[in-house]
């Protein structure tokens, strides 16, 4: 089958801010023009976990936005959810693809060109790469890629490429320049003053950038 990948995916919140809740994020998010949403929660209880991924899962779902939990395969199963974004140490790609099918939307984070590459032949529909640029929002972030790294992911693999890691509306059209396909934000969304005009803002930089918003994602061995 034929998936479409978002090009403005945007990553819920509670830890660096708690003025909104993962489902008011989304919520604002897609107002100004996120066509992905990934809950991401990694401080919480599972059943605190599973109240806000469902909460947040209905908002995509009314708001027709794609919607994707980090890390956790479980949690992405017992609420629906579009498919799962996977870390290295994360659930290995293969055995997501058998545990969630094969319509589940698969991405995986890269932050070298070998880990880029290994991820498409594991069979994910697109690659996380970054840092691109520096980021504050991991406690151990790895170094700095920049955009001459970026450009070589993404002309090395086939399937799309998003690249992470304090991506601004300054930086969409130097990041699309570089050959991805969209960008993954979090705090430039979650810490605005306005998230709403924040996320308009880059889904403005993105259309003049890309001139579209989605392209089709990995398409091979899928029925």
């Amino acid at each position: 089958m034929q998936r479409t990948i978002g090009r403005f995916h945007v990553l819920t919140d509670y830890h660096f801010q708690q003025r909104y809740s993962h489902a008011e994020i989304a919520r604002l998010a897609i107002e100004g023009g996120a066509d992905t949403i990934q809950f991401r929660e990694k401080h919480s209880g599972i059943r605190h976990v599973l109240k806000e991924a469902a909460e947040t899962a209905e908002v995509c779902r009314r708001q027709s936005a794609v919607f994707v939990v980090d890390d956790r395969i479980d949690v992405a199963q017992a609420v629906s959810a579009d498919g799962v974004h996977l870390g290295q140490s994360d659930f290995p790609i293969p055995a997501a693809r058998r545990v969630l099918g094969p319509e589940a939307l698969i991405g995986g984070t890269a932050t070298t060109l070998e880990q880029a590459l290994r991820i498409e032949d594991d069979g994910a529909d697109y690659v996380g790469f970054g840092p691109v640029f520096k980021t504050a929002s991991k406690r151990n972030p790895a170094s700095v890629k920049g955009l001459a790294t970026l450009t070589r992911v993404c002309e090395a693999v086939g399937v799309p490429v998003i690249a992470i890691a304090g991506v601004t509306a300054e930086r969409v059209e130097s990041v699309m320049n570089a050959g991805a396909h969209g960008i993954a934000v979090m705090t430039a969304i979650t810490l605005a003053a306005n998230p709403v005009r924040a996320a308009a803002d880059i889904r403005a930089a993105l259309d003049a950038a890309s001139g579209a918003d989605t392209v089709v994602g990995r398409t091979d061995g899928l029925t």
